[in-house]
């Protein structure tokens, strides 16, 4: 037993000096109010009222550079950045990241000065003003300021991709090619007209046992298996027989560079007589469907009135 006693108090020894306290991490805290007041100088494009927060050898750095000699940049190049947000931006706005607040924090060790470093989580939000892209993105940002609450660094971490979406859509850009004639249009005509003539094995044979299938009159706009289609195209059968296929226009190839990929959009129109009552019933359906290596279509999504089944 005396063993055992000495063995507990050695290890809560242990853990009382491996724990050590080194400051204090607050969420009210006049450092904060200061971090508030700059960002919503910066939404109102207030270019002196942010000026008047930062010191005068303010530096503020990319997180995410790769640069081991980055200097930073110094206040008067951060304040015309920040007033590009305020200029190319409609609806510009700050906010928190929901269900995130700032935190102060005041280090003990190595801080002679008595610095306080501000994180904050946030949200930017915003429309270029001239290509239209969405700004919707997630923002970390870490504030150093002095003892008399002054910004002297911010360190921010953000996602670039929208930047790069915004600069790329200043010029015209080719993203691949349209075709009228490709296999893949092929396979959609071969597996609709399977279905005009009531070929449900061939039909399904063009997809892949993997293939995910969206309904634009599902209300969650929720995929189903192949398996969940053939008991859904079972119940219309029920009610319906097709009578005949007519294909509106053509169909197109979009092959996209980016990614590779691509995809066949149609339209048609199912001629259907309703076995109740022998009434023809015409549905207008848009189909775009996805393929792999092998040609077999991968995805298709349905766009069409489901009140006209009812």
């Amino acid at each position: 037993m005396k063993t055992k006693i000495l063995s507990v108090m050695m290890l809560i020894a242990f853990i009382a000096t491996a724990q050590k306290k080194n400051g204090t991490v607050y969420d009210e805290h006049p450092a904060i109010n200061v971090v508030n007041d700059f960002a919503k100088a910066s939404v109102a494009g207030d270019k002196a009222k942010m000026g008047s927060y930062l010191t005068d050898d303010f530096k503020a750095y990319n997180g995410t550079s790769d640069r081991a000699d980055d200097k930073g940049m110094d206040k008067e190049a951060f304040l015309k950045n920040q007033m590009i947000y305020h200029d190319r931006l409609d609806y510009y706005s700050i906010e928190p990241f929901p269900g995130s607040y700032p935190d102060a924090i005041e280090y003990k060790k190595d801080n002679p000065n008595g610095e306080v470093w501000v994180q904050t989580w946030d949200l930017l939000k915003g429309v270029d003003k001239e290509t239209g892209v969405k700004i919707d993105a997630a923002s970390h940002r870490l504030y150093t300021l002095t003892k008399d609450n002054k910004i002297k660094n911010i360190i921010l971490y953000n996602n670039g991709r929208v930047i790069d979406e915004i600069m790329a859509s200043f010029s015209d850009r080719k993203n691949g090619t349209i075709y009228n004639h490709h296999e893949n249009i092929n396979t959609v005509r071969k597996m609709m007209y399977a279905i005009e003539h009531n070929d449900w094995d061939k039909a399904y044979s063009f997809y892949d046992k993997d293939v995910r299938f969206i309904d634009s009159s599902s209300p969650t706009m929720e995929s189903v298996s192949l398996t969940e289609q053939k008991a859904f195209d079972k119940k219309i059968l029920e009610k319906y027989d097709v009578a005949y296929i007519d294909m509106v226009g053509y169909p197109d190839y979009l092959h996209y560079e980016m990614g590779d990929q691509g995809l066949v959009q149609s339209w048609w129109n199912i001629n259907f007589i309703r076995k109740a009552d022998k009434k023809a019933i015409v549905l207008p359906i848009f189909y775009t469907m996805t393929f792999n290596d092998e040609g077999k279509i991968t995805s298709e999504t349905a766009y069409y009135n489901a009140k006209l089944l009812d």
